[in-house]
């Protein structure tokens, strides 16, 4: 049984560039496999620098290939951009209680993601369009600073072409080449035509946005324990131990980072928590 401290290398098959700031990195599990759940997150390890806590934002059903989608914002992320295909990544996981695919069949769903927020919730989006027939309604929201900011671009083209599920994307500032939706996210939530008795909302972005977002959902009729937030702080063991992503009386790396809104929506109100 492998020690919960200890990384398992991982070689880098392949690097993709998304933005100016952010990259994908795809990894080959030793074994052939690596099984998770949409939401949960891995520590990846960049040996003589340290390590971080990054979403997986792969599809569920490729056990072949590890997918992380990073932003480089820091020592660690740096590094992780520095590597090229061949090259070794520790990793530690797969950690958290990820989003509510289980609660969420038979149901309508809204997913909203902002910025790099798209990420966590990739494999929830791809899990719902994959198997359309186990979901009621399917709503996506996407937005973004601007339109270079856009992740997946192609893969979101696929997703607006699609006839049975409705999926609108919006950016703050617009540039020539723009022909969307000029806005923030919250404006397009009007447009979702869900139940909301019966809808399920995930949301993941900017705690700001996430805060809107819910107010939005709420006057549309959704409970806060129907709305699920991904959470992000500065995890270290990943195991519960440390305490550094402790978060009132919870700790993010194993009791979230997906929350309801109803479980943390005391918390949200204080600021710098």
């Amino acid at each position: 049984m492998p020690l919960p401290m200890l990384p398992v290398p991982m070689r880098i098959r392949r690097r993709v560039k998304e933005t100016a700031d952010t990259f994908t990195i795809e990894l080959e599990p030793p074994d052939g496999t690596f099984a998770f759940e949409p939401g949960q997150f891995n520590m990846l390890y960049v040996f003589g620098v340290g390590e971080v806590p990054i979403s997986i934002s792969g599809d569920v059903s490729r056990r072949d290939v590890l997918v992380h989608t990073i932003r480089d914002v820091g020592t660690v992320t740096h590094a992780l951009g520095r590597l090229k295909k061949g090259d070794w990544v520790g990793v530690r996981g797969p950690y958290g209680r990820g989003w509510p695919m289980k609660i969420a069949k038979g149901r309508d769903v809204i997913l909203a993601a902002g910025g790099i927020g798209l990420a966590p919730l990739r494999p929830a989006i791809r899990e719902v369009l994959d198997n359309r027939d186990d979901y009621g309604r399917v709503v996506v929201f996407y937005g973004a600073r601007t339109p270079g900011d856009l992740l997946y671009p192609k893969e979101v083209v696929k997703w607006r072409a699609r006839l049975d599920a409705k999926v609108s994307v919006t950016v703050d500032r617009a540039d020539r080449t723009w022909h969307g939706n000029v806005g923030v996210i919250t404006q397009l939530v009007s447009a979702a035509r869900t139940d909301a008795s019966r809808t399920v909302a995930m949301v993941c972005g900017p705690e700001i946005m996430m805060h809107y977002m819910r107010i939005h959902l709420a006057k549309l009729g959704i409970a806060d324990e129907a709305i699920y937030v991904s959470m992000e702080r500065n995890m270290k063991c990943a195991i519960g131990r440390c305490g550094h992503c402790q978060y009132g009386g919870d700790f993010i790396c194993k009791d979230g980072p997906v929350f309801t809104f109803a479980e943390v929506e005391s918390r949200f109100r204080i600021r710098s928590l």
